[in-house]
């Protein structure tokens, strides 16, 4: 060790100097404490200084860079050099005048803090460090104990860490990444901040430098999915993964992967697919529109329906919670498709034909009788019903299993909503359907028709529903009476629905084809 000086050429202290108001203010006091000749020699020059103080400094300038080991020497001349430096009393320990204090997470240079936000800062940073320290701590002895026990040595193990240390860490983790926030600008995640998830390597999503349009992900959905991705990638079906993929879908319903992923949990883990219904009953709630959530609980009815198809009780209280959810759920949109087309498939696997159903179905159309919705599942219950109906019959094609008893009441429900708003679709769309499926002539309800149009083609004519008009064209097509199809044709492009013309003399073309 270098011998301490034994004096210094010392400057007088300014009895007017002032407090720092910066922090690079004191470090320049503190310089010039340490180098008394440096601020003479830049105010007024070298010749300012007496020769023994000229000495002092130029010697002071030369010793640095052995001093920072910067110049080796031999051993012989640094015993040399460090005898001189006693001898002469040179300074060498010395504060450097170029010190940075660097920016903070806003960009602000440290320097021009004020001295008590410099110590808020600095009490800050202590902080942090002694809980990183602590973190550490709780790290090592949690990883001891792991492999401790992975290596059959459990009586040798140290003791595991509780569920109050666990608590513990999670609230220091928390504290330490708000300390991290407003230092530094870093931003650490839920789950990086959850010592469950420390054995966890995300997997983190790079675009190309030239992507076209790269996707700002928000940073929570961003660290969600690259755990996602590395539970996904080592095929680990545990609880925790199930939360995580319950965390990813809260951030985006309609992440499809991590539907299917959920499911394959549920399968490997055997939970229970009522709790799974229920929970899924939330996110439907919140995520009206979401095609994911119905393909997810399609999968569950595939999966579940096996377990309990012996339990005739189980699949029949199944078919109602199912139907009463689904009730909800129309309640908020009554045309929802995905609902409408989980409901047929609901129906078929749980073989719930029963009047309940049509009676749901026949409620919704008495509160909006313009539910092509509704209509359709009606038809759907009465001609797909595999009790009574020609199993891969078509939709529109004839079937003698049918009942006549069941024909003639849909036909009568269809004429009662038709007389009710004879400008519906839906009602004539259902009678045309229904006549399809008892085989009979679109004539045999040409009365219904006929009696809402009148005086074809002459002053006096009245037309109360386009539709009935479009009903009596076929009619007459159907009979072989071209030209008054034609006339019906004309005077729904002419006057009661020119807005599709072109389709209209479309199909007017096609009669004169059939025609020929």
């Amino acid at each position: 060790m270098p011998a301490k000086p034994k004096g210094t050429v010392k400057a007088s202290p300014d009895p007017k100097e002032q407090p720092p108001s910066t922090v690079a203010e004191r470090t320049q006091q503190r310089f010039h404490a340490t180098n008394p000749l440096a601020a003479r020699v830049r105010s007024a020059g070298l010749a300012a200084l007496t020769p023994a103080e000229k000495k002092t400094f130029v010697y002071s300038q030369l010793l640095q860079p052995v001093a920072q080991q910067r110049i080796p020497l031999s051993n012989k001349a640094e015993r040399e050099f460090w005898k001189t430096i006693a001898k002469e009393g040179l300074p060498i320990r010395r504060l450097r005048d170029d010190y940075a204090w660097g920016a903070d997470k806003s960009g602000r240079d440290v320097g021009t803090y004020s001295v008590a936000e410099h110590e808020a800062r600095s009490l800050k940073q202590a902080r942090l460090t002694a809980l990183r320290l602590l973190s550490q701590q709780f790290c090592t002895k949690r990883d001891l104990a792991v492999a401790a026990k992975r290596a059959g040595r459990e009586e040798k193990a140290p003791q595991e860490v509780t569920e109050e240390e666990v608590d513990a860490e999670k609230t220091r983790r928390k504290e330490m990444a708000a300390l991290r926030r407003e230092l530094y600008g870093e931003i650490a995640g839920a789950l990086a901040s959850d010592p469950e998830w420390d054995d966890v390597i995300p997997i983190l999503h790079e675009e190309p430098e030239d992507a076209v349009a790269r996707i700002a992900y928000p940073d929570d959905y961003a660290e969600a999915v690259a755990y996602l991705r590395a539970v996904m990638a080592a095929k680990e079906y545990s609880s925790r993964a199930l939360r995580l993929t319950a965390l990813v879908i809260d951030l985006n319903p309609a992440h499809y992967t991590v539907w299917l992923y959920r499911f394959q949990i549920v399968k490997a883990l055997e939970l229970p697919v009522p709790d799974e219904i229920a929970w899924l009953n939330e996110v439907a709630l919140d995520n009206l529109k979401n095609y994911q959530i119905w393909h997810h609980r399609q999968l569950l009815l595939d999966h579940y329906v096996p377990l309990i198809f012996s339990d005739d009780a189980a699949v029949k209280a199944l078919a109602r919670s199912e139907s009463a959810f689904l009730a909800t759920m129309l309640a908020e949109d009554t045309k929802n498709y995905h609902v409408w087309s989980y409901r047929q498939y609901m129906v078929r696997k749980l073989g719930h034909w029963g009047p309940q159903e049509l009676g749901a179905a026949q409620s919704l159309i008495e509160e909006d009788v313009r539910n092509n919705s509704a209509w359709s599942h009606r038809f759907f219950l009465v001609f797909q019903n595999p009790d009574a109906s020609t199993p891969g019959c078509g939709p529109a094609e004839h079937d003698p299993r049918v009942p006549e008893a069941v024909v003639a009441r849909e036909v009568a429900y269809a004429r009662e909503k038709i007389q009710i708003a004879p400008q519906n679709q839906s009602a004539w769309n259902y009678l045309r359907a229904v006549l399809a499926k008892a085989g009979r002539k679109l004539e045999s309800e040409e009365a219904l028709a006929d009696a809402l149009v009148s005086g074809l083609g002459t002053e006096a004519e009245s037309v109360r529903s386009s539709h009935a008009l479009d009903y009596l064209a076929d009619v007459y097509a159907e009979r072989g009476d071209g030209d008054k199809a034609k006339l019906c044709l004309q005077r729904l492009w002419e006057k009661w629905d020119p807005i599709r013309e072109g389709y209209w003399r479309f199909r007017a073309q096609q009669l004169a084809q059939g025609a020929e």
